[in-house]
């Protein structure tokens, strides 16, 4: 995958899905992919004329809306970094995500968002809005400089090595860890979720994380746009267990991926209030934190369709491993499956392999993995060791080759824990 760009691989979709349904609002439109290729060089263009170049890190604060993800295609379209950011944070909150990622400016829903406009204001960053009314509209943006020339975008051309994505993971003990993410490496990463999920235009999905989160951007979000397959957004910018089914079946969806707290909530919804019926899904997945066993056999005998655990982390820019579908492999409840896309090392304290199912640091490396921390020599110099990324938790393969994870090593945390908590603030502040 080296030498690659996402903005390359969503271009080669859309020559050959032009018309096809690549994003849905549930219930108000639908967008095949040559118009979101249309409204996404149209707002780079704008991006570029205001001023925005080459490696400016542009922050963007919304629901799961379409603004956000044609604003988020046109940031790294124009060779800028976007930095997504949950709308939930408190203006202290935002003042260090805004301040440590040196976002030049800020984009918002037209209603704005108090706490950001607040800690924007006081770094001088400029604030702007983006409005898609429907489908046949021209994306609003209150950009100054608002004259555009798409022939400058038409000649801008994406590089492998663009930092595309700035996101920030943190345990609970330390000062988050801003994380550059490449266009390659977006690339690789959703070429692998692709791979091992079998994606294809024939997919639909509905989107039930926050898009501020790397689950749900890669994993949900431009693994189906990869793949030339179809992507529903909830009407209400936000996951709705009173929704979720009515979406999946109105938009032939056959697959979902959450965490293991929603899957509790559409399992205790289904025992509440069944639906009549439910659509036929290819699979469930789940990641960012453990699914207990049990709620998975429910799952599946709820709804009919395998449910496949993934391990993933910010800094391979999400999924790592996974279980396999059913007809490349068995699916073993409580094991994270096995690699995808890169190499996976158990090392002990000296950067020996181990094997035989003994334990020790889970190690990666691949073309999907961050070349390391923003301004952290310290973070850079623990955490890439003996050529490889050290993940901090340890585990052991089993004679099938199939990972488990068993603890930390040094903070005993649950890297599930800062989504379940991004998706509480992120559930609450929109309901």
């Amino acid at each position: 995958m080296e030498g690659v760009t996402l903005i390359g691989l969503l271009n080669q979709v859309i020559d050959q899905f032009s018309s096809k349904r690549a994003l849905s609002v549930s219930g108000k439109f639908d967008l095949t992919y040559s118009r979101i290729h249309e409204l996404v060089e149209r707002a780079a263009s704008r991006l570029v004329a205001a001023g925005i170049n080459a490696g400016d890190v542009v922050a963007l604060t919304f629901p799961n809306t379409v603004e956000f993800v044609i604003m988020f295609l046109a940031v790294i379209r124009a060779r800028a970094t976007a930095a997504p950011l949950n709308a939930a944070y408190t203006p202290d909150e935002f003042e260090f995500y805004l301040s440590d990622s040196e976002s030049k400016l800020l984009l918002t829903p037209a209603e704005g968002n108090a706490a950001a406009q607040a800690a924007a204001s006081k770094l001088n960053i400029s604030h702007a809005t983006a409005t898609l009314l429907d489908a046949d509209s021209e994306l609003t943006l209150s950009l100054a400089h608002s004259e555009s020339d798409t022939n400058a975008i038409s000649k801008l051309t994406n590089d492998p090595s663009d930092v595309a994505l700035f996101l920030h993971t943190s345990g609970t003990t330390s000062r988050p860890k801003g994380v550059p993410l490449t266009q390659n490496n977006l690339a690789a990463s959703v070429s692998n979720i692709k791979s091992v999920y079998k994606l294809t235009e024939s997919d639909s999905t509905v989107i039930v994380l926050p898009l501020f989160h790397v689950h749900g951007m890669l994993a949900g979000l431009l693994s189906s746009f990869a793949a030339g397959a179809a992507v529903t957004l909830p009407a209400a910018g936000r996951f709705s267990a009173s929704t979720f089914w009515q979406d999946m079946i109105k938009y032939n969806a056959t697959w979902y991926t959450a965490v293991p707290t929603i899957h509790q909530i559409v399992l205790d919804r289904h025992v509440a209030k069944p639906e009549p019926v439910y659509p036929k899904l290819r699979f469930i997945r789940s990641c960012s934190a453990s699914l207990a066993p049990v709620i998975l056999s429910r799952l599946e005998e709820a709804f009919g369709a395998p449910v496949l655990e993934a391990y993933a982390m910010t800094e391979a820019t999400h999924l790592m491993s996974s279980n396999p579908l059913p007809e490349d492999g068995p699916h073993k409840p409580g094991s994270v499956g096995r690699p995808v896309g890169q190499e996976i090392a158990i090392l002990d304290e000296i950067g020996v392999p181990q094997e035989g199912g003994a334990k020790g640091e889970v190690c990666i490396r691949g073309p999907n993995v961050t070349k390391g921390y923003k301004n952290n020599p310290e973070a850079n110099k623990s955490a890439f060791l003996f050529g490889w990324f050290h993940t901090g938790d340890i585990g052991y393969f089993d004679s099938d080759g199939y990972l488990h994870l068993v603890g930390r090593i040094k903070e005993l945390i649950n890297r599930g824990g800062n989504l379940h908590e991004s998706i509480s603030l992120f559930l609450a502040k929109f309901i």
